[in-house]
């Protein structure tokens, strides 16, 4: 079951005369509910001395090709307004971009899952300097209308759709399967799928019993698909997906950075790619009393029983 699905090695770096940004537009696509052999000159780093462009790591939750297109326009702006050059990178599986961040610290940015965040602030200290101004995210657990399954004591001995183990939603559900006293890896089978659309669609034909899947991306399903299937059971809520910065990041460039994903303001599609507007808030929030990583204290406990 820890099967990871391979993606595309490279991304083509954005350069800083990329012109198709519009000022005032929502760039930060992709940012809410992301290279085998890495780009050139893009090599583990302790600091930015002797290298003159940033390297922006980017969690694989889609395709490369579809990381470029989502995510090029976020990178030649903050090119420009960083007055530096950004090249994007991601990994072909979660678990390698999980060791190139820890392990190798070989990304100067990183846009990343709030568990691996939490992960990445631990062991590398990175820090959240914005996020999408929403509540939080929550995974869902759905079956067919039809079926006989109605509780999570009912998947026992079915078959239960996610996708990468490392991937958020799974990481919920199985933490959400354990507190109710069901061992993932042994009271019912895991079948790991491409995508959260995999999943679901593998519960609506048969192939599976149930899907586990993140919630806005049931909620944007098909009208057939979504009307044909029922929520058995909710995760507990997490907060977004942050941007990050490592600790050899100069301070001057990070409070740059935040002040150019400030001005932002709002952002096109999550994961998808459909058009949506979200806020983009500084971390931490002004008048808040929790941090983001205080708020992720709360799936500490989950981030310990992660399978690396």
């Amino acid at each position: 079951m820890r099967r990871a699905n391979a993606r595309s090695a490279v991304i083509a770096p954005a350069t800083p005369g990329y012109r198709t940004v519009h000022r005032g537009l929502a760039l930060l696509a992709g940012l809410v509910c992301i290279a085998c052999a890495g780009l050139a000159g893009a090599q583990p780093v302790a600091d930015l001395q002797g290298r003159e462009h940033l390297v922006f790591g980017f969690l694989p939750i889609v395709s490369s090709e579809r990381l470029a297109r989502q995510f090029s326009p976020l990178v030649g702006y903050l090119s420009r307004a960083l007055g530096t050059e950004v090249r994007m990178e991601t990994a072909p599986n979660f678990a390698e971009f999980i060791r190139r961040t820890n392990r190798e610290q070989r990304y100067d940015l990183l846009f990343t899952a709030p568990h691996l965040f939490y992960l990445a602030s631990r062991e590398a200290g990175y820090r959240a300097v914005a996020r999408v101004a929403e509540t939080g995210m929550e995974a869902v657990i759905v079956v067919p209308r039809t079926s006989s399954i109605r509780t999570l004591q009912d998947l026992r001995g079915q078959r239960l759709a996610t996708t990468d183990p490392l991937a958020l939603a799974t990481v919920l559900i199985r933490s959400t399967l354990v507190q109710a006293g069901i061992d993932p890896d042994r009271d019912l089978t895991l079948v790991a799928t491409p995508s959260h659309n995999a999943s679901l669609l593998s519960t609506y034909q048969g192939t599976t019993d149930a899907s586990g899947l993140i919630l806005p991306l049931f909620l944007r399903s098909r009208a057939e698909i979504r009307d044909g299937m029922k929520i058995i059971a909710e995760t507990p809520s997490v907060p977004h997906m942050p941007i990050a910065v490592a600790p050899w990041v100069p301070a001057a460039r990070v409070a740059r950075l935040r002040a150019a994903l400030l001005e932002l303001g709002v952002h096109v599609g999550y994961l998808s790619g459909e058009c949506s507007r979200r806020r983009i808030e500084e971390v931490p929030p002004a008048g808040r009393p929790l941090d983001l990583l205080e708020q992720l204290l709360v799936i500490r406990g989950i981030v310990d029983r992660i399978d690396l």
